[in-house]
């Protein structure tokens, strides 16, 4: 028996098994190649806070409030925008691809004492440097959450008007970040905001905060900023920790904002009410909104932000942005934040899975399909459909990571583990490590 190396045997197998299922796809007239041309010009946005656990560098020390909160104490979470960086870098080198970082305020690299409303393009120099030399694009979230002036759960909206200023400017100044990264590194930036407002209990008056949230959303976009740099979204959300019964900014509202407004809106699946998908509203939205930015988290107990898994609504999600040819209007970011893992194998199973669900998407023979469903053979569209859930993406998917540099299947974890006990737990000595 010929001695052959282990990792040619790999190699060979990986091709082997890519061309034995491109055969199969080749059947149904899907052209694999081209897919995976499509699947690799698809950016991710990365979200900085999974490495943290949401603490940031602006203002150490505060904790988190508007109802936001991460559970667990896993050794060693990035404390400086070194760190972080180093962390981002390890999670893409097993991440197929060229993606994008999404960056929340707080996360402002500066030895300047400064303010939410005082915050520039120079306090987040150091991350567009990072950015250009590895490739990374950059998205950006004004951070309208754990600060003394959103103590009692009113930012935008807040009565207060000198208080609404402060948060008014913050938007303004976000924004004026966001076009920042998208001049300086070449793609557009998409600057998401997002607020907590709301009441615990039922409010006698639910429209006055509404009409203040639009008035300063009006003045927060009079600023004249270039489209072709900061893409505007929006956010809603249905209730949250301390505005359990009433949330200023609805899906309702920002749908109605959006639209009249042309700004983009912003789909976070855990959102909503927990039977309640997001998959069946992107088309729906696409037909009058000129962009959508997707927040891709997986709701166990409502916005409980758990890792993305491969689980039916993410591939409904994926199959949906497939068969409707949504992915050149929608913009893709995470947004979970799992304390009780290990914080860069948290990045890169939710981007993998994510990715993972858009090629099984692209790999379906949609146009074929689509042709049954309107002669209305409803037995042959089922049964192909649910055929397909067996063929064998996972062999093209083992050579897209091949051929992209990256590890194939689960090897990418123990580059992970490497990376812990030589980096992360020295990072958190006296809180213990992990065995």
């Amino acid at each position: 028996m010929t001695n052959i190396p282990e990792g040619k045997q790999m190699e060979a197998a990986i091709q082997n098994s890519f061309n034995e299922a491109k055969k199969l796809y080749e059947k149904h007239g899907i052209d694999v190649d081209d897919v995976l041309e499509q699947l690799s010009r698809i950016k991710i946005s990365l979200h900085c806070w999974q490495g943290d656990d949401v603490r940031g560098f602006l203002n150490k020390g505060r904790e988190l409030g508007g109802g936001i909160a991460v559970t667990g104490s896993y050794p060693g979470r990035a404390s400086t925008p070194e760190q972080l960086r180093d962390d981002i870098d390890k999670a893409f080198e097993l991440i197929p691809g060229r993606h994008k970082v999404n960056l929340h305020a707080i996360y402002a690299d500066t030895d300047e004492r400064v303010d939410l409303d005082e915050l520039a393009p120079k306090h987040f120099e150091n991350w567009v440097k990072w950015a250009k030399q590895k490739g990374y694009g950059l998205d950006f979230n004004p951070t309208c959450f754990s600060h003394e002036k959103a103590s009692d759960g009113f930012t935008l909206s807040h009565p207060d008007a000198e208080v609404r200023q402060f948060w008014i400017d913050h938007c303004k100044a976000s924004r004026k970040i966001g076009e920042y990264f998208g001049r300086e590194l070449g793609q557009p930036c998409v600057t998401n905001i997002w607020i907590p407002d709301g009441y615990k209990d039922a409010p006698i008056d639910r429209l006055s905060p509404r009409v203040r949230l639009m008035e300063a959303l009006d003045e927060i976009f009079s600023d004249p900023i270039d489209e072709a740099f900061n893409i505007d979204a929006v956010e809603s959300k249905l209730f949250g920790i301390g505005s359990e019964s009433y949330v200023v900014g609805s899906h309702e509202f920002y749908m109605g904002y959006a639209l009249s407004r042309r700004k983009t809106v912003c789909f976070d699946s855990g959102h909503f009410h927990p039977t309640e998908t997001i998959s069946n509203k992107l088309s729906s939205w696409l037909l009058f909104g000129e962009r959508l930015l997707l927040h891709v988290s997986r709701p166990v107990r409502w916005d409980s932000d758990h890792v993305v898994t491969m689980d039916d609504e993410l591939l409904d999600i994926a199959r949906e942005l497939v068969r409707g040819k949504l992915l050149e209007k929608t913009h893709i970011g995470l947004d979970f934040f799992d304390g009780s893992i290990n914080h860069v194998a948290a990045w890169v199973i939710g981007t993998r899975n994510t990715l993972k669900a858009l090629l099984r998407a692209m790999l379906e023979p949609v146009d074929r399909l689509k042709e049954i469903e309107l002669q209305g053979d409803y037995t042959s569209r089922l049964a192909l459909v649910e055929e397909f859930k067996s063929y064998p993406f996972g062999a093209i998917w083992d050579y897209y990571c091949r051929n992209a540099g990256t590890p194939v299947r689960e090897e990418w974890l123990a580059e992970v583990k490497r990376h812990e006990r030589e980096v992360l737990c020295k990072r958190s000595q006296g809180e213990g490590s992990v065995v």
